[in-house]
């Protein structure tokens, strides 16, 4: 009784608008006066304070976006996608492939997937617009592109769903390394699967797009680029984050450095820029841990109730396959990920999943990767899928519009979570085989 007078607590107060982080921390603090006397709530408090800032881990979190907004305020984002479309514009198509290349790019440079989707709306679609892509199709490639900064390490979904279960961030970011690459596959089949079945999606290659190239010299001057840069920056990242140089918080903080002595090297960032870019960073990351506190207060009631031992207890008495119960999980999360923020999913719920999953005997580096693939499509999906809105905000074109060009995608994206839960060794094998 107690569990469900919580989680109407917080429901309220996230339907009357107060912000999610703010919400658990408050509906932690009066659902924990319902099981435990006020010492104790007082000493819970300063402990997630103390915890969430004494952590060392969550310096993990402003150095992954610090480095994003640098290589957006560089414009070094945007020569990569210049730059990956020189590479594949012989291609029908191309364009849009070149999306998910420099989405995968981006994703390994840096953890955050609204940064990359802003950054790549503004270095693409003026150019999809005038080669003539379909807008819906264009919008949708863009915002599944920069779901891929989810997936792939480093990923501060990643970050955030080792400190709450206590794994190896540097496991979990192996882990995704595999199913990220072969999501970004899994968007370039698609690409070309759609521009065939649908040719008026994107234009005739050989004709079209070179005749235009030919008349608008702005657009032809748009065909050069430089990737180096980023490519240093991801070769800094991952080298020294698999190599064992450094530990995922010293790897944030080389590669923030890394790419603000990149940008300052091509003369491409100015004070102004800096200090947006800094500002930017303190907003999200206050954000981002304001919801760690919370959803930590929120936790301790959620143990002090024994919800998990109760519901494994009620699964084995109904004699449920822990298959059945896990699909079930992940239908809850793709669900919840068409409302709900994917930090504030990942911070409120995984408290109990990850008990309730590892009590039956899944993996919990498996199962924190099903979780951000899950998270991952929720980015896109409607009513809320976030992508969707940042894209279509930066372009004027209308949410319905990429909703619909998003669809495609979404079919893959079921694809390859079912493959990964039907073989767990697409994420294990990594973090086996490197440990």
């Amino acid at each position: 009784m107690e569990v469900f007078l919580g989680i109407a607590i917080l429901l309220a107060l996230i339907v009357v608008g107060m912000p999610v982080g703010f919400a658990l921390g408050v509906a932690g603090v009066l659902s924990l006066m319902i099981v435990a006397p006020p010492a104790m709530i007082y000493g819970l408090m300063a402990q997630v304070v103390h915890h969430a800032t004494a952590n060392y881990v969550i310096l993990t979190i402003p150095m992954f976006v610090l480095i994003s907004e640098f290589l957006t305020a560089g414009g070094i984002a945007q020569d990569l996608m210049i730059a990956c479309n020189r590479l594949l514009r012989k291609i029908r198509g191309g364009l849009a492939m070149a999306c998910v290349l420099a989405g995968s790019v981006l994703a390994a440079a840096s953890g955050s997937s609204t940064a990359s989707v802003a950054t790549l709306s503004g270095a693409a679609y003026p150019t999809m617009k005038k080669l003539g892509y379909n807008a819906g199709f264009a919008i949708g490639t863009i915002s599944i592109a920069g779901t891929l900064a989810i997936m792939i390490p480093p990923s501060i979904a990643f970050v955030v769903y080792g400190i709450i279960t206590e794994e190896s961030i540097g496991r979990l970011f192996m882990a995704g390394m595999i199913p990220g690459l072969l999501t970004a596959a899994g968007y370039l089949v698609t690409i070309s699967v759609m521009v065939r079945l649908r040719p008026h999606l994107a234009p005739q290659i050989q004709k079209t797009v070179r005749d235009k190239l030919s008349r608008d010299p702005a657009l032809a001057a748009e065909q050069t680029g430089r990737v180096w840069p980023v490519v240093l920056l991801v070769v800094l990242i991952l080298g020294s984050l698999y190599s064992g140089i450094a530990t995922p918080t010293e790897v944030g903080a080389l590669g923030a450095l890394g790419a603000l002595v990149i940008c300052l090297a091509l003369g491409r960032i100015r004070l102004g820029g800096f200090t947006t870019a800094v500002g930017n960073t303190v907003r999200t990351t206050a954000m981002i841990v304001t919801i760690i506190f919370g959803a930590l207060l929120f936790g301790y009631f959620m143990s002090l109730t024994q919800v998990t031992g109760a519901m494994l207890e009620w699964i084995d008495a109904a004699g449920l396959s822990r298959w059945v119960v896990l699909l079930l999980v992940i239908g809850f999360y793709l669900i919840l990920g068409m409302f709900m923020d994917q930090f504030a999913i990942i911070v409120l719920t995984v408290p109990i999943s990850y008990s309730l999953m590892t009590g039956l005997g899944f993996d919990g580096i498996w199962f924190g990767v099903l979780i951000v693939k899950t998270a991952e499509i929720g980015l896109v999906t409607p009513p809320l899928g976030l992508n969707i809105f940042i894209a279509s905000a930066s372009t004027g074109v209308s949410t319905k519009q990429g909703f619909g060009g998003v669809v495609p995608f979404l079919f893959a994206e079921i694809l390859i979570l079912a493959l990964i839960i039907i073989f767990p060794e697409i994420v294990l094998f990594l973090p086996e085989a490197l440990q």
